[in-house]
């Protein structure tokens, strides 16, 4: 039933700034966000729908350098549409999991997989308290609320002290921290009706242990 709602939502068409990569895609942003609050029980808003500005510029950037990833285990936190793990399993990491607490994201991001040839493994939980190893750790647009770059970034840091690459895609977000590395700057096209914006300026971050 979770995957007939995403595709009955959406249309399998290219990522703007990763053609390389088919999704899902809500075509009207404004009609699926009204479909996803009518649907009964309560649902969490339906990011797993949209190629988010920092998803897209994450995935381009490991596709582009797939050294970053090829061969490594992968984490894709709060995945999604799962953008960033296909992209991962793409560019040869094994295995990728796609992690979120939405049931609708994984749905998505298990539809996206196979749409694209990939196996992306799903797992619907917090780890934001847990501090299970990977070789690395992606994750796009987590920095759009004060709770959420609170509990995001503790996780973040700890992954790095445990030696895990850490990368992060992130436009300019209101919370996003300091202290980051930069590592690439992308304009990215984005959504103009959720971003206010065609394109949006979006940075690759590293994230380090301290």
């Amino acid at each position: 039933m979770l995957l007939e709602f995403v595709q009955a939502h959406t249309v399998l068409a290219p990522v703007p700034f990763v053609p390389e990569v088919r999704l899902y895609q809500a075509g009207d942003p404004i009609a699926l966000w009204e479909a996803t609050e009518e649907s009964g029980a309560e649902q969490p808003p339906p990011f797993w729908a949209f190629a988010w500005a920092g998803g897209q510029a994450l995935a381009r950037h490991i596709l582009d350098d797939p050294d970053l990833v090829s061969g490594r285990s992968v984490l894709d936190l709060a995945t999604g549409s799962g953008l960033v793990a296909v992209a991962a399993a793409r560019a040869g990491a094994h295995p990728v999991t796609a992690n979120d607490i939405d049931p609708l994201s994984l749905a998505a991001a298990r539809a996206n997989a196979e749409a694209n040839g990939l196996r992306v493994e799903t797992v619907e939980a917090d780890l934001l308290d847990s501090d299970e190893t990977y070789g690395v750790v992606l994750a796009g647009d987590v920095f759009y609320s004060r709770e959420m770059a609170g509990r995001v970034l503790p996780f973040l840091r700890r992954a790095a002290g445990r030696g895990a690459l850490v990368l992060v895609g992130d436009p300019g977000r209101a919370y996003l921290p300091d202290g980051l590395i930069e590592r690439a700057v992308y304009d990215v096209p984005v959504i103009e009706e959720l971003e206010s914006m065609p394109i949006r300026r979006t940075k690759v971050w590293q994230v380090t242990a301290s």
